[in-house]
């Protein structure tokens, strides 16, 4: 009887862990906003994957930061290289995007190492 407790423990555990992972990971991978619900249809709408990342007057480092976001979706108005930004953790890329707020907002640029998409993001006009 003990070693049938003992088991049923260790399967109930092992399944509690797995449940824990399964729920971690979906959470990990935001949803994009439904209909992006205020967004312009028109425009690519592009997700800040990072924590803390500034979003500038221009597509430069040195430029002033007009807000702070993350892990938050935008509207992509278009991407130019701009300067290079270097982050040891994930690389260096020269290509910002000019984004705005979902209900709008003014145009300030993030740099597309902090964008899922890629170097150059697929959908989103040059400038």
């Amino acid at each position: 009887m003990n070693r049938l407790i003992r088991h049923s423990a260790t399967a109930l555990a092992a399944l509690a862990l797995t449940t824990g992972a399964l729920a971690t990971t979906a959470s990990a991978a935001p949803a994009a906003p439904a209909g992006a619900t205020g967004g312009d249809p028109t425009l690519t709408d592009v997700y800040i994957w990072a924590t803390d990342v500034n979003l500038r007057a221009q597509p430069t480092k040195d430029s002033g930061v007009l807000a702070v976001r993350s892990k938050y979706w935008l509207d992509a108005v278009c991407q130019k290289q701009g300067q290079s930004v270097t982050d040891p953790a994930v690389g260096t890329n020269n290509w910002w995007t000019a984004v705005q707020e979902f209900s709008g907002s003014d145009i300030a640029y993030v740099n597309n190492l902090y964008l899922r998409g890629g170097v150059k993001i697929a959908g989103v006009p040059d400038c």
